[in-house]
Parts: structure tokens; sequence; C-alpha cells
């Protein structure tokens, strides 16, 4: 049950064996003990961790991240109302892409991937295009690590009466927030990020009355917020469709270990502690952020590549898988740089021990 290497990705991630073995027991999706024991348990835990607020409920759905992506803005907007879009890398634009695909007017905030949104813009696009009913935007957009001014883009679009989708798909469950309190009316994030969980279903927590207006909406039967949720609540946590039954257990598990760790604080100081001391270890091996400080975010961290004629991405990945470490290439379209995550089962030793194994490396492949 031990890994070969660890993942130092913004997910799938690096889990703990006790997560892994959560999934060696078969599960009834008709029974009780799967059904209210472990779902209609994961949606209260879930509702807890993302508010103190009361009017909140969760659903799961099968699938992707990005397939609960698409189910929320395919459910949550009818066929006449306009997405606004904060794109500042990959996962931004991707949900501008499923606007397209669903024949969703859209329209899009880009300041490019190396910054935040201007507020200024957002306004001006507010007050100048009242087609706009909803926003979304990306909390921790992982292309680069750029962690985004939510509290401030959300406060303006409640100001101008839009209902907010947040892509928290990498942040929730590493980054306190209380969704309640900022006015989020859908927030969306997967089993294997955060909660350190393996792949296989997605989960949207959202404002109830927000959610029941969601009938009859859905562009897609399997992607069908509402029916999923409707189905939850009437039956006790059954799925609509076949459930991922042992992703689902593994997740409970890995619920369980969160709130042993101490909660959604505990985990986020262990992961900023990873993330200031893999940056501190990058700066003293030379390598050098993508992205101002300021705005980094404790779940992945670019740097730009080594400028040596020797150096290949590939060779310094191979190397590291030797050593016990996977990371993940550069997703960056204007440079050329790679990622290093630190969420998941990773602790500060691990860190220690991966600015050495980057060390050895890098001198492996300058001197190959």
């Amino acid at each position: 049950m031990r890994n070969e290497y660890l993942l130092l990705t913004p997910g799938p991630l690096s889990t703990t064996e006790s997560v892994r073995s959560a999934m060696l027991k078969d599960w009834c999706t008709w029974d009780d003990d799967y059904n209210k024991e472990i779902v209609e348990v994961i949606r209260s835990k879930l509702t807890k961790l993302a508010t103190e607020q009361s009017g909140y409920t969760s659903v799961l759905m099968q699938g992707s991240g990005t397939a609960s992506v698409e189910a929320t803005i395919g459910s949550a907007m009818k066929s006449d109302d306009k997405l606004l879009v904060v794109d500042n890398g990959a996962y931004g634009a991707r949900i501008a892409q499923i606007a397209e695909y669903l024949n969703i007017e859209c329209c899009v905030v880009s300041p490019g991937e190396t910054a935040q949104p201007s507020l200024d813009e957002i306004q001006d696009a507010l007050i100048n295009d009242k087609a706009i009913t909803h926003v979304a935007i990306v909390h921790c957009e992982t292309t680069t690590g750029m962690l985004n001014p939510i509290q401030d883009v959300i406060s303006l679009a409640k100001s101008h009466d839009k209902i907010v989708i947040l892509d928290a798909m990498s942040s929730f469950g590493g980054i306190p927030m209380d969704i309640g309190e900022l006015g989020i009316d859908f927030m969306i994030s997967s089993a294997n990020k955060c909660i350190q969980g393996v792949p296989g279903f997605g989960f949207v927590i959202a404002k109830q009355t927000e959610l029941e207006k969601c009938q009859g909406r859905a562009h897609s039967l399997s992607l069908d917020l509402y029916d999923q949720w409707h189905c939850m609540e009437a039956n006790y946590g059954k799925w609509r469709f076949t459930s991922p039954t042992h992703t689902v257990r593994a997740f409970y598990q890995a619920l369980l270990e969160l709130e042993l760790e101490g909660g959604i604080t505990a985990r986020h100081l262990r992961y900023t502690t990873n993330q200031k001391a893999l940056v501190a270890g990058m700066k003293k091996l030379g390598f050098t952020p993508l992205l101002d400080e300021s705005l980094h975010s404790p779940i992945i961290t670019s740097f730009y590549s080594p400028t040596h004629s020797d150096y290949q991405f590939k060779e310094f990945y191979l190397h590291l898988k030797e050593q016990g470490f996977v990371i993940y290439p550069g997703k960056v379209s204007n440079a050329d740089c790679f990622r290093i995550g630190n969420i998941g089962d990773v602790n500060p030793d691990d860190i220690e021990r991966l600015i050495i194994a980057i060390e050895k490396a890098m001198y492996w492949e300058m001197a190959a």
C-alpha cells in the first residue's frame, strides 16, 4: 500500500495509507449503511466545513471536478442569462469554454495569466452590461498558483445583485473561508484536492434557495445538479445513477482525518509551511518563482525553468521521479516554467528531502 513516489501536484495527490485502505471494501448503493451513514454524513460535514450560516446544502456529482463545474453552469443559468467569467488561467478559460459549449452568453475579463483581475474592469462590465446575471471566478488558479482576490470580486458582484459561482477546486479544505459570509451562491470542489481523497466525484455547496431555482434548467441529464440534489434529499443520500462507492468511502475517511488534523485551519498552516519552505529552498538553488510572492497560494507554485542550454524538463522530471518525487510541467502560455504542489499527505520534512533531490537532479542533468 506504500507509494513509490510523492505526488507534488494539485490533485490527484498523495493520500494516506488509511484513505487508500478504505477502498478495499465493496458497498451497496441501496443500503442505509452507505447512503445514510456515509453519503449523508459527507454532505452534512461538507456544508459545515463551508459555512456556519444556515440555508446552505451540498450535492455530490459523479466525475471530474470539471464535470461539477459544468453541472453548475448548465443548471444554475437560464437560456437568457449571461455569465461574466474572470479568466486569468486555464481554469477560468475552461469556465468560459463550458459556457460556449452550452450556448450560454458569456463575457470574459482576462488580465493575463500572471495578473490578478482588475476590479475596475469588472465594475465597468457590470455597469455597462445589464444582461449579466452571474459571475464566475476561480479561487486558486493552479495554472500558476495564483490566489485570486475573491472577497473583493464577490463583494463587487453582490453590490450589483449577481449570482456568484466560485470554482474552489484546489482551495476548499486547505484555505479557511466561510462561503455564507462571502455571499457565494454556488461553490464547487472535488474529492481529490485539499480534503485529500481520491478522484471520482466532485461536489457543490450552494444556497438552497438558489439550488431550488435550478429545477428544469439543466442542459444535460447526467449533469442535472437539481435532480441529483433532489434525489439525495428525498432518498437519504441515494445517487441518481451509479455511485463511485469506493471513492466516496475513501473521502469519508479523508474527512475524518481532516478533523483529526485540526480542521481546515491546521491544514492551511501545514500547506503554508510547506509552500514557504519550498520557495525558500528553491531560491537557494537559484530558481525564481513565476509570480510575485504576494500572489502565491499555499497550493502550488510555478518556477521559471533554468536557462542552461542542457536543461530539459523531461530529464529533470525523470531524475526527480527516480528519487521519489513527481512534479508538474508548466501550463503558462508565455513562460517556460514548471510547477510544484505541496498539498496532500505532504509535510515539511518531505519538502526538505525534495530540495535535496532537486539539487541532485540538476547536478546530474548539467553533468550529463
